[in-house]
């Protein structure tokens, strides 16, 4: 057995585990893909997985070792995630749609880009992704490898157990796409969205570093 092969599969065994836990990126993707459609729905779970990339990938080169040493640099990466994520969700609270396929949509091209971009916001606002990953990885690092390239596999694990589950939540939705595009659902979902990226919010805000 190769040596290495343990420590992928101990890690890509926790990393399933964190990605299946329903959390911020979990609210999102369903939101998006019951009201806005499934092109909208991976586009926003692209953006997502790429954040979590560049999380790993400055992780990986020590980058984000400025958050976990800096209380400044923390401090303002979560209160300028925690703004956003209040600003979507007082937005959905207040203005939640109340149907999906009227004269005056939004495109599905433009609607895909503006899921693509909450998506990858909300994850690189978020210091506790940065952190997570230089707290979390190096357990599962194997003395005698290059750090750089075993952080950066692992980081692509993370990512493609990322890509697969919330895809799979997008799939799941097609299904129901007729209950789930009548206007009392939408509604209700863009409102308890709301209601979860505000919680986030506050967790956010009331974080501490690790």
């Amino acid at each position: 057995m190769h040596p290495y092969l343990i420590p992928l599969l101990t890690f890509a065994a926790a990393a399933a585990v964190f990605t299946i836990t329903p959390g911020l990126d979990t609210a999102m993707t369903l939101r998006t893909a019951t009201t806005s459609g499934w092109k909208a729905g991976l586009a926003a779970v692209v953006g997502i997985c790429l954040g979590l990339g560049i999380w790993g990938l400055a992780a990986a080169f020590g980058l984000t070792a400025l958050l976990a040493a800096s209380e400044t640099a923390f401090t303002v990466v979560k209160w300028a995630g925690a703004l956003y994520l209040a600003w979507l969700g007082i937005g959905l609270i207040l203005h939640p749609r109340t149907s999906l396929g009227t004269a005056e949509a939004v495109p599905v091209q433009a609607d895909a880009r503006a899921a693509f971009r909450r998506g990858l916001l909300t994850n690189l606002l978020n210091p506790k992704v940065g952190i997570f990953y230089m707290t979390f990885m190096p357990q599962f690092i194997p003395p005698h490898v290059n750090v750089k390239e075993f952080s950066l596999l692992l980081t692509a694990i993370q990512a493609l157990l990322s890509f697969a589950w919330l895809a799979l939540l997008v799939v799941l939705t097609v299904p129901l796409g007729r209950f789930l595009s009548s206007a009392t659902v939408v509604r209700r979902m863009d409102r308890l969205t709301g209601s979860i990226f505000l919680a986030f919010s506050l967790k956010l805000a009331l974080s501490r570093r690790a």
